[in-house]
């Protein structure tokens, strides 16, 4: 029997003889790639679906990296241009020179006569009537301009008729009439020897009379294009579900005007506080019975009482502010609760 030189056993074959008839063994980065590819084993560490790859989107670093650039956005979307910058600068003085300033040049007026002057004047039994005439006439006339104001808008929107046209035009008189104007309109009307057989001159219910004249459109102004953009369908819709109209107005009409009649009455009452010229010829400004704070006012700088004068006006422009705020927080609430 002849025997095999193990030298050149290992020179034609290097295979060990254990592994002869057996695959080779494959290479670890071609086991990783089939697993990752085929399903046949675990993916590899460099996968994109692995959860610890950097690029995977749920990995902590790329989380970190939206998260940064989501603040890099909001910073640059809050972040005010050249042109912006120069709006709200233009907007901030202009508003300053025609409002702020000459506020808070009144106030300073009134706070240099002292605390003691400022209770005395506004304590005066004269001054004290007038402020309780005016904000109580006031407070009345908003009421019922809420009332009026809508159901005009809601006729003026949703009914059709002969002269609706003229009478969309002639609510915007009281703006474009001068107020003396408006103040002899009334006279003429309601008067001594008026065409009415109506004197109601030098009374209360002239004081009120002429605020309804002068802030009635504040409220139509403001519910009526409101009323325009509502939609139709949602009331239809809930008319099929069988609410009667009454639930449909109180359910839906409402909450949206909401908003715009707050803000006619805010407006309007502001606007009745400050009023002067129609009440000039109507009114009579007899002291204790039909004299307002506007007249008041002019009575105190005729006498030289500047002081006096800007006590009255602080208290009438607190009051406007506070019952504007009021109705903002309010018309806000609401908005939020839906």
């Amino acid at each position: 029997m002849t025997t095999l030189d193990p030298t050149v056993v290992t020179t034609l074959d290097p295979t060990p003889v254990s592994a002869v008839g057996s695959a080779p063994p494959a290479e670890p980065h071609r086991l990783g790639r089939l697993g990752a590819t085929d399903g046949l084993g675990p993916s590899s560490p460099t996968s994109p679906s692995s959860p610890s790859s950097p690029t995977s989107p749920t990995s902590p670093t790329s989380r970190h990296r939206q998260a940064r650039r989501s603040r890099r956005g909001s910073s640059a979307e809050g972040r005010l241009t050249r042109a912006s910058a120069i709006g709200l600068g233009v907007t901030l003085t202009w508003f300053s020179v025609l409002v702020l300033i000459p506020l808070a040049a009144v106030i300073g007026v009134a706070a240099a006569g002292g605390w003691a002057n400022f209770w005395a004047t506004i304590t005066n039994e004269q001054t004290f009537a007038a402020i309780r005439l005016t904000l109580g006439a006031a407070a009345i006339v908003t009421v019922l301009n809420v009332v009026t104001g809508t159901a005009i808008a809601w006729v003026l929107v949703r009914d059709k008729f002969w002269g609706k046209s003229f009478l969309d035009v002639l609510i915007d008189i009281p703006f474009a009439l001068p107020t003396i104007v408006a103040g002899l309109v009334l006279l003429s009307l309601y008067g001594p020897n008026g065409p009415l057989g109506v004197n109601i001159a030098n009374t209360r219910i002239a004081v009120g009379l002429a605020f309804l004249f002068v802030t009635l459109p504040f409220v139509v102004r403001t519910v009526q294009p409101v009323l325009q953009e509502l939609d139709r369908d949602v009331e239809e819709a809930a008319a099929s579900l069988g609410a009667s109209r009454a639930t449909t107005f109180r359910r839906i009409v409402l909450p949206a005007i909401t908003p715009a009649i707050a803000a006619g009455a805010a407006l309007s009452f502001a606007r009745g506080v400050s009023e002067y010229g129609s009440l000039v010829l109507l009114s009579g400004n007899l002291p204790y019975s039909t004299e307002v704070t506007s007249v008041r006012i002019l009575s105190s700088l005729e006498n030289d009482n500047r002081a006096g004068a800007a006590a009255v006006a602080t208290v009438l422009l607190v009051v406007s502010l506070v019952v504007i705020v009021a109705i903002d927080v309010l018309q806000r609430r609401r908005v939020r609760r839906g």
